[in-house]
């Protein structure tokens, strides 16, 4: 996760301790609370802090979990184009760890990708890419867009070609050739009798060489990824799916070969590997295009990550540079609305900072000199200097390694086609050879024998059984698409149906992740004027009030004046509003703060540290703290100290407000919660799954769902990396998926078994995630549940069909009263029945 030596970091999730005093009393520390009662809660598997430190070093440095991987060692995340299954994962492993300079490699299917570490001064990223590309396979950087559209463009190639050669090939059997083997009715004896001569005649034989050729060109060009997968299969001993296909095909085209070069009037059965590997790819296809569609949905998700930083030179001018520019100490300005590039610390400059995206947490902090801030963050209200830390990395982009990391490890699960495979593929080799030893033994014929054990293996082909889970797949996605839900995986549908535990996030998830006001109790005029006293704020606090204005209360007013107003945590968590210097803002306000120029119905400002205060259309008013009514001398009611002490209780931000000398009510601001979110959890509750709330923001601001029935349990003030790590200590508990929608979440999500992610959310939390909820409605959660279910009773309709049709066919084959043109026909019928009933919608 990080570069921090285990024995000093958190027990957790290994983040730095130092200056951090949080321990549970044993030899374990924490980087904060929340990882303390994660560990408390779900760390009883674990004898103690030595215990986990020991295990995590074994993976690192050799042991029985893990190769060997040394410090000097490079981790490079590759994308890999046509891993589809859990045997491309062990060989894509297999081949790369057999790389010079590799250490250890993990891939996982569901994510495309590929991690290897490596020795740079042996080989390199590009080598690395080589020596994984072939047989198929395209490996390349997880940000090369470039490589990804070449991938998608040779698909789309290969299949046309497929489609065009075969209707090319195809028309030749329909006139030519189905006509002498079925004697067909509309062409008349005379002209059935010229193509039989013809077929038996050298002019015969050239033409069964062309479709021969033609066939070549669909088997190897079209069918490269069937064929790939079959030699992948057999390599790792795992059959699957694409070996049946591909064995079926393969016969079709040996045999149909073998009978042009040997027999004079030969049967071939070229349409048959036509179909088989046609048919397969389009259906395959299919479910890809569905995907494609589905993401393009996310086009506008933002992204977070920076690529360049406002450097400062020795004389204070600035430069724009590059990330990798930046070396340790030096000096970058950040203005307002800017995210922070690297990790630092502040050495010039007051502001708040928003954390969000990074930690969590939903309310900005105010940094000032000497306080450390994250790379990522984002700086709400006026400038801050920072200074490059020693690393010159970004939290953000530890968290996007992070989340990388995690995908390579996530392993997919054997889809159950291919489960069915391992066991189908032997038997019906088993009965082919039979079926052809057997009408051998009985004095035959080699050719019978060989046309026997051919049309077993024919009317064994799984098109049916390979458009089964493609097709159910497909259908479920396109059913989610319809609702505003994004599945980036098929394998989700096989995965979230046995789901033991759902964790949420709460910032931006259970809630909207925005700050508006909650609820207030002053009138709408005294509310109006403070509207306009918060118009001039940057502050997320300031807008959420200034944004409450009655639309016929108060006056309104022009953005020629910014006030500059933060929120912290004081001592023992306490949320408290404290105003910045108004002048860093450039609000316009003369050094004193007050003579507001030229703005109408404000005649004075003038910020504080806790707030803000300002005449108004001729009323003064005060904006804030309690203590800042205090300390200009004004009243603050008994009630309006309780309101503010019981909004603060439950993780909200009150701030009073009064006017002629006396605090008359308080504004509580905060984020809202969700619309349905407690059905939601409700529903998933009483379905038999876990609810879990798990947050990196205060626990005041958990406690609406630690009270909530449907909630067993409520983690809060946990950071990105601690998340993953509670998420792989419930995973083994049961079956765990992940719903979130930030990029502090997206290494949880990864982790999980299967991660949901609010569409409004980041691109990394989508990239991480199995699934993406667009309109973020917290009501589609159950739906994914829903639609994963009715996709898993149809995948098994589907192969339920497909062996139907195998268990007659393969008898009648067997005996010899199905040759393969009509085995050919019989399997184009099943196929036509699984593609009927996977079109019809799942829900």
């Amino acid at each position: 996760m990080t570069d921090t030596n285990p024995a000093d970091g958190c027990t957790l999730c290994e983040l730095p301790v130092e200056g951090v005093d949080v321990s549970d009393g044993e030899d374990n520390r924490f980087c904060c609370v929340g990882c303390r009662d994660v560990y408390d809660a779900l760390g009883e598997v674990d004898v103690g802090a030595e215990t986990v430190r020991e295990t995590r070093q074994g993976k690192r440095d050799g042991g029985e979990d893990a190769p060997s991987v040394p410090a000097t060692h490079d981790a490079t995340f590759l994308e890999v184009d046509g891993m589809h299954c859990a045997t491309c994962e062990a060989f894509i492993e297999s081949v790369a760890t057999r790389t010079e300079g590799v250490s250890a490699t993990s891939a996982s299917y569901v994510t495309d990708t590929v991690r290897i570490d490596h020795d740079p001064d042996v080989v390199s990223a590009d080598e690395l890419s080589e020596a994984v590309s072939g047989l198929g396979y395209s490996a390349y950087p997880r940000d090369d867009a470039f490589s990804r559209r070449q991938a998608d463009n040779m698909a789309t190639a290969r299949l046309a070609a497929g489609v065009m050669v075969g209707m090319a090939v195809m028309l030749q059997y329909i006139v030519i050739i189905y006509p002498t083997y079925f004697a067909f009715p509309f062409y008349d004896e005379r002209t059935l009798e010229f193509l039989n001569e013809a077929m038996s005649s050298a002019s015969g034989t050239y033409f069964f060489i062309v479709i021969g050729i033609l066939t070549t060109i669909v088997l190897l060009f079209t069918g490269k990824p069937i064929l790939r997968g079959a030699y992948v299969s057999a390599r790792t001993r795992s059959p699957n799916m694409d070996l049946l296909v591909a064995i079926a095909a393969v016969s079709a085209y040996l045999y149909s070969t073998l009978a042009v070069i040997l027999l004079e009037n030969p049967s071939v059965y070229y349409d048959v590997t036509i179909a088989i590997i046609v048919v397969v790819t389009v259906g395959n296809h299919y479910e890809s295009s569905i995907k494609r569609r589905a993401t393009e949905l996310l086009s506008d998700l933002t992204t977070v990550q920076v690529d360049s930083a406002r450097r400062l030179d020795a004389t204070g001018d600035a430069e724009t540079v590059a990330l990798d520019a930046l070396e340790p100490d030096d000096h970058v300005l950040v203005r307002t609305g800017e995210r922070v590039p690297v990790d630092g610390e502040v050495v010039d400059g007051d502001a708040a900072v928003d954390e969000a995206v990074v930690t969590g947490e939903s309310l900005p902090v105010r940094k000032s000199v000497g306080d450390a801030v994250v790379g990522g963050s984002v700086v709400a209200d006026g400038a801050l200097t920072v200074a490059v830390g020693p690393d010159a990395t970004s939290s953000l982009d530890r968290i996007a390694e992070l989340v990388w990391d995690l995908q390579s490890g996530n392993h997919g699960v054997q889809k159950l086609a291919d489960r069915l495979a391992t066991v189908f593929v032997p038997v019906v080799l088993v009965l082919a050879a039979a079926a052809a030893a057997v009408n051998l033994a009985l004095g035959n014929g080699v050719g019978t024998a060989l046309l026997v054990g051919l049309t077993v293996l024919i009317v064994s082909c799984p098109c049916a059984l390979g458009l089964a889970t493609p097709l159910a797949v497909a259908a479920g996605i396109r059913d989610a698409l319809r609702r505003s839900i994004v599945v980036f995986d098929g394998t989700v549908f096989e995965r979230i149906r046995d789901a033991d535990t759902v964790v949420f996030d709460k910032t931006g998830t259970l809630t909207t992740g925005e700050m508006e006001v909650i609820e207030h109790d002053v009138d709408d005029d005294l509310l109006g004027l403070a509207a306009v006293l918060e118009s001039r704020s940057t502050h997320p606090v300031g807008r959420a009030i200034a944004a409450a204005r009655p639309a016929t209360g108060g006056t309104s007013a022009d953005d020629g004046v910014t006030a500059t107003e933060g929120v912290t945590a004081t001592d023992g968590g306490t949320v408290t509003a404290e105003a910045g210097d108004a002048s860093d803002a450039g609000d316009g306000n003369d050094a004193d703060g007050t003579g507001v120029n030229g703005s109408p119905g404000v005649d004075a400002f003038e910020s504080h540290a806790r707030g803000v205060s300002g005449v108004v259309e001729g009323v003064e008013v005060v904006v804030g703290h309690p203590d800042l009514f205090t300390e200009r001398g004004w009243t603050v009611p008994a009630s309006v100290r309780e309101r503010v002490a019981a909004a603060r209780d439950v993780g909200r931000v009150p701030v009073a407000v009064g006017r002629d000398g006396a605090a008359e009510g308080v504004v509580v601001v905060g984020d809202e919660l969700r619309e349905g979110w407690a059905g939601t959890l409700t529903d998933l509750a009483d379905s038999g799954v876990e609810v879990i709330v798990l947050t990196g923001d205060d626990a005041r601001a958990a406690t609406v769902f630690r009270e909530h029935d449907a909630v067993s349990q409520v983690f809060a003030g946990v950071p990105p990396e601690g998340k993953a790590e509670t998420v792989e200590r419930l995973k083994r508990r049961g079956r765990t998926v992940m719903v979130g929608d930030g990029t502090n979440d997206a290494p949880a999500l990864a982790a999980a078994d299967l991660g949901i992610a609010l569409g409004g959310g980041t691109a990394m939390a989508a990239d991480a995630a199995d699934v993406a909820v667009v309109d973020d409605d917290l009501g589609s959660i159950a739906t994914v549940f829903e639609l994963s279910r009715a996709a898993g009773r149809r995948v098994k309709g589907n192969i339920g069909w497909a062996f139907c049709y195998n268990a007659i066919a393969i008898p009648l084959a067997l005996t010899g009263l199905l040759n393969p043109l009509f085995a050919a026909v019989a399997m184009g019928l099943s196929s036509l029945l699984v593609v009927t009933n996977s079109s019809r919608s799942l829900l």
